[in-house]
């Protein structure tokens, strides 16, 4: 079985709140998603997606994913998509570092090993933990009380995660927290994400206002050493996201007892291959975890919930359903959210189907 072409299209995703605002006057109106297809010798095409956040979240951004790809796809050609490790070690050899433009490849050979298998991703990935993920829901980053409003109509949903976007004025989001906080039920978890948006001092006036509630601290700073010194000064549970980027960001801050749960990025770390090893190293040591991505639409969601529902329930602290965000739908089969929660696919696969009505031109052909 062999790569013979690598393709991609760009689509937009509107937003359904019509934008999305975090740390720093941030904001996105509509995501720049590639739709990645991997295509075989005998006929099997498998999909991927890569949709960072704008290009000034991690060091991403929606035109490098695709001249990424025309770099790298002569590389692998010829590959094969069942050998995801050496398919991974290829990637890496040919392309230093961008690990964001592998993603889409090395989630669409995943989807291929599940068809060529006839098994859904999740059980070629550990085995279906449970019989559903737990969904989060980011609340955009407003005034406190439109903020709290808005996660009392998610919670009318079903939802009983929300990550608040915060990292803006302090005293505003000591104000958020405190209004949101309010409103929920003593099991019902409360993210502050800051998204590295504070400086030390402000993280650490935030922390101290709000040291009588029951919130977690996601990513107050924008380095590793002010996060873990903020980390020190609090009794809040503790989540990095941003600073852990590979392995060895991982087991530093296991060493220094830097955090209760981690975010795992799919893009962020290279697909779902460098994923699940980072995702089985955290099991092994005892992390929780929030399974997700950077965003993206139904593959990428795919891509989440295969990865999640494969993932302990104990250690899967959270995980989200970016499709129910977006307005425009890129495939069929894709995880829906119901009450709260998501499922995988139980199609061999991701168990997705694009809608090539949607895709549009190819903006890359590689063969």
């Amino acid at each position: 079985m062999k790569i013979v072409r690598i393709f991609a299209h760009r689509v937009e995703l509107p937003l359904v709140e019509g934008s999305y605002k975090w740390s720093g006057g941030k904001s996105v109106s509509v995501f720049d998603s590639t739709i990645v297809g991997v295509e075989t010798a005998c006929g099997l095409t498998g999909y991927g997606e890569v949709c960072p956040l704008g290009p000034f979240y991690l060091p991403a951004y929606a035109e490098g994913v695709r001249a990424g790809l025309r770099e790298l796809a002569p590389h692998v050609l010829g590959c094969n998509p069942r050998e995801l490790g050496v398919l991974n070690r290829r990637m890496d050899a040919a392309l230093k570092g961008h690990p964001y433009v592998k993603s889409g490849i090395d989630i669409a050979c995943w989807d291929l090993l599940g068809k060529v298998t006839g098994l859904p991703v999740c059980e070629l990935m550990g085995g279906r933990f449970g019989e559903s993920v737990r969904l989060y829901r980011a609340i955009s980053q407003l005034p406190p009380d439109e903020m709290a409003r808005n996660v009392a109509e998610y919670r009318q949903q079903g939802y009983t995660r929300f990550q608040l976007k915060v990292g803006g004025d302090p005293d505003q989001d000591i104000a958020r927290i405190r209004a949101t906080r309010e409103i929920l039920s003593p099991n019902e978890r409360l993210v502050a994400d800051a998204n590295t948006g504070w400086t030390q001092h402000e993280a650490m006036r935030v922390v101290r206002a709000v040291r009588d509630l029951d919130v977690y601290i996601e990513q107050p700073c924008e380095t590793y050493e002010e996060c873990l010194a903020i980390r020190r000064r609090t009794d809040h549970p503790f989540v990095l996201d941003e600073n852990i980027d590979s392995l060895q960001m991982l087991l530093r801050a296991k060493s220094d007892l830097a955090m209760d749960v981690v975010n795992l990025k799919i893009s962020k770390l290279g697909g779902l291959t460098k994923t699940r090893q980072a995702r089985d190293l955290c099991v092994s040591m005892g992390i929780a975890m929030t399974l997700e991505d950077s965003w993206g639409g139904d593959i990428t969601t795919a891509a989440i919930a295969h990865l999640a529902h494969s993932t302990p329930e104990e250690l899967r602290f959270t995980s989200t359903d970016f499709n129910s965000y977006v307005t425009v739908s890129t495939a069929k089969g894709a995880p829906q959210r119901q009450h709260g929660f998501m499922q995988a696919g139980r199609a061999p696969g991701l168990g997705i189907s694009p809608r090539e009505e949607v895709l549009g031109e190819r903006v890359v052909d590689v063969s």
